[in-house]
């Protein structure tokens, strides 16, 4: 865990970082030490977390940091008296990119597509990209999990992207870090090397800032989206009230 001021949102840890915050922990790290990994809770992460499941919740704890992903969270936060911050995984991603990651610094990426990585290789003239993408379900099977730990071993990198989706990649950097033996930051930031690439498109700045980015995504993909965000919306605002007035 870092030394970053926390605070808990019904139970869950969000550490006290805006964007740039993050980004200057993150870019300060000792590519060196043992490996860590961040995390991005967002509203759906939240709902799953506030269920019950201990053995989830314990992967969130054990992180080196908990980013803020959601502005409708912060939103939902803010109207119960609670400040917190935000650090979306996409836009820390962009900045790595942009201001931390040149060409010759190590970055393993597990999961995504080889179109997906060739368009990283390209864009930003990596010349030491490694890529592992570990088989569909591949959480459940215990030698695909342990191929993908030895991977990251075996390809030391500054940068981890861990890009097989929420839970599943939080479950798979709390067994690297476990395993032991490699080195450098896990980044568990579901689909933000899509929005790097520009594979996916993000929302337009001015819907970013009016809390309407979960319209943008519903609208570009509906059939993997409409549940999260049409049915479980409701269930995010009866959660949310149970927070105390200015926890």
């Amino acid at each position: 865990m870092s030394t970053a001021p926390s605070l808990r949102l019904l139970g869950v840890r969000f550490d006290d970082l805006d964007l740039e915050g993050a980004l200057a922990l993150v870019a300060a790290r000792d590519p060196g030490l043992p490996f860590a990994y961040v995390v991005t809770p967002n509203a759906d992460h939240l709902l799953r977390l506030e269920a019950g499941d201990a053995a989830l919740r314990a992967l969130y704890d054990g992180a080196w940091l908990s980013l803020n992903d959601s502005r409708i969270l912060r939103l939902l936060a803010g109207r119960r008296g609670v400040r917190l911050n935000l650090a979306p995984g996409s836009d820390l991603a962009a900045a790595l990119f942009a201001r931390v990651i040149g060409p010759a610094t190590p970055v393993t990426v597990i999961g995504g597509t080889p179109a997906l990585i060739a368009s990283l290789r390209a864009r930003f003239g990596l010349t030491a990209l490694f890529h592992h993408d570990p088989p569909m379900g591949f959480i459940r099977d215990e030698a695909a999990v342990e191929a993908a730990v030895a991977f990251v071993q075996a390809h030391p990198a500054r940068f981890v992207f861990l890009c097989v989706g929420s839970p599943q990649q939080e479950k798979l950097a709390a067994r690297i870090q476990a395993a032991g033996g490699a080195t450098g930051l896990g980044l568990c930031l579901g689909a933000a090397l899509e929005f790097v690439t520009g594979a996916k498109a993000r929302a337009p700045a001015w819907m970013q800032r009016a809390h309407l980015e979960w319209l943008h995504r519903l609208a570009s993909e509906p059939r993997r989206l409409w549940r999260r965000y049409l049915l479980e919306a409701p269930r995010l605002l009866r959660v949310m009230r149970k927070v105390p007035k200015g926890q």
